[in-house]
C-alpha cells in the first residue's frame, strides 16, 4: 500500500507528467489507428462517395448552421473570461475574433492549449494584455469547456447509459451512477464557490486567478452546455436516416468521442473520434456513417480553419502595412512643435539707408 502512494512522485520524478501525457494521447493514437484499419479495410469508397452526394443539401444548410451556432457561443468564452480576469475594456468584436481564430486552428493543429494560446495572445497584446493574463483567460475558457462537458454528460449517461457503455463497454449501472455522480460533482463546485471567493495559483512567482461564483458558475455551464449542444445537433442531422437513433443518446456518443479524441491532443481528433463513433454505433451501415462524419470534419474543422487562416492573414498584412507606412511618415504634430526660425535678410532686401548706416559706423 505504501508503494501505491509512493507511486505519483516517483513517476512525477522519474518521468515527469508531461512525458506521461504523451505517452498515454499516443497509445489513444494508437489505438484508434488500429480499430480504424479494422472497420475500414474493406470499405467502399463508392458507397462513401454516394453517401455524401445523396444527402439531402438542407441538412447540410442545417448543420452549418448549427456549427455556425456553436463557433458564435464558443466567442462568449473569452468574452466571460476576460470580464472573469479583470480585463472588460476589452470589446466582443476582439474577444470574438480571438475566440474564432484560436478555436479554428487549435481544433485542427492539435495541442489546443498551447496552438490557441499562442493565437489569443498575438490578438490581446495588441490590447495591452500579457502572457498570464492570457494564460488566466485560457484557463477560464477551459473551465467553462470541462463545466458543460460535465453537466451534458453527466445529464446525458444518467438518461441514457446503455449509449455510453457502447463506448466505454462498461455495464449500463456503472455508467448511470458515473453519471449521477458526475452531476453531484458539479453541484459540489458550484456550493463551493459560492461559499467564498476561491483563488487558484496563490505563492510565489505564480498568478493567481479568482474563480467565478456560484451565479457566474451557473452561467459557465449554460455556455458550455449551448456550445455541445449546438455541436450534436450538428452531427444528428447528418446522421443516417436509418435506424433510427435518439438524440440524447447520439449526444452521450457524441460528446464521449469528442473528449477521446480531445485527451490524444490529435489535429482534430482525427482518427480517435472516428473510431469511437464508428464503434460506438454499429447499427449503422459503415459507408454512411463515415459519409457523414466527413461532412461533419468539413463543415466544423476545415472551412472555419480555412476562414481563420485568410482572416490572421489579412489582419497580419494590415498590420504590417501599418508599421511600414508608420516608419515611412512623419506626423504633422511634431512638426508644428519645433520652433520656427526666421532666416536673416540678404543685404539686397535691406533699405538703402540702413546699409550707409552700417557703411558710416564700419
Amino acid at each position: 500500500m505504501s508503494g501505491l502512494k509512493l507511486l505519483p512522485g516517483w513517476l512525477r520524478e522519474r518521468i515527469g507528467w508531461h512525458t506521461l501525457g504523451l505517452i498515454a494521447s499516443l497509445v489513444i493514437i494508437g489505438v484508434a489507428v488500429t480499430v480504424l484499419y479494422e472497420m475500414l479495410r474493406n470499405i467502399r469508397p463508392a458507397e462513401v462517395l454516394d453517401a455524401l452526394t445523396d444527402t439531402d443539401p438542407w441538412r447540410i444548410a442545417l448543420a452549418a448552421l448549427f456549427v455556425a451556432g456553436a463557433y458564435f457561443t464558443l466567442t462568449f468564452y473569452d468574452w466571460f473570461a476576460l470580464r472573469t480576469i479583470g480585463k472588460p475594456h476589452v470589446p466582443y468584436r476582439v474577444a470574438a475574433l480571438a475566440s474564432f481564430t484560436s478555436y479554428s486552428i487549435g481544433h485542427n493543429i492539435g495541442f489546443s492549449a498551447f496552438t490557441g494560446g499562442t493565437v489569443r495572445y498575438r490578438i490581446y497584446s495588441a490590447h495591452g494584455l500579457g502572457a498570464v493574463d492570457v494564460a488566466k483567460l485560457c484557463f477560464i475558457t477551459g473551465l467553462t469547456f470541462w463545466l458543460g462537458n460535465i453537466a451534458i454528460l453527466g445529464l446525458g449517461i444518467s438518461v441514457e447509459p446503455w449509449a455510453a457503455s457502447a463506448v466505454d463497454q462498461l455495464p449500463p449501472w456503472v455508467n448511470r451512477l458515473i453519471g449521477l455522480a458526475l452531476l453531484a460533482s458539479l453541484a459540489a463546485y458550484v456550493v463551493w464557490v459560492g461559499i467564498k471567493p476561491r483563488r487558484i495559483g496563490v505563492g510565489e512567482g505564480h498568478w493567481t486567478v479568482t474563480l467565478p461564483g456560484s451565479k457566474l458558475t451557473l452561467l459557465q455551464i449554460v455556455i458550455g452546455i449551448i456550445d455541445l449542444s449546438f455541436c450534436a445537433a450538428a452531427m444528428y442531422v447528418l446522421m443516417p436516416q436509418a435506424p433510427f437513433i435518439d438524440p440524447i443518446a447520439l449526444g452521450v456518443v457524441f460528446i464521449s468521442a469528442t473528449l477521446l479524441g480531445f485527451a490524444s491532443h490529435a489535429p482534430g481528433g482525427l482518427g480517435v473520434f472516428d473510431a469511437a463513433m464508428l464503434v460506438a454505433l454499429p447499427q449503422f451501415e459503415t459507408e454512411p456513417l463515415l459519409g457523414a462524419l466527413l461532412l461533419l470534419r468539413l463543415l466544423y474543422y476545415v472551412t472555419p480553419f480555412a476562414l481563420a487562416l485568410i482572416i490572421m492573414g489579412a489582419r497580419e498584412l494590415l498590420l504590417s502595412r501599418r508599421r511600414l507606412a508608420a516608419r515611412k511618415g512623419i506626423s504633422p504634430e511634431p512638426l508644428a512643435a519645433l520652433p520656427v526660425i526666421e532666416p536673416e535678410p540678404a543685404e539686397a532686401d535691406v533699405p538703402a539707408e540702413d546699409t550707409e548706416r552700417r557703411r558710416a559706423a564700419g
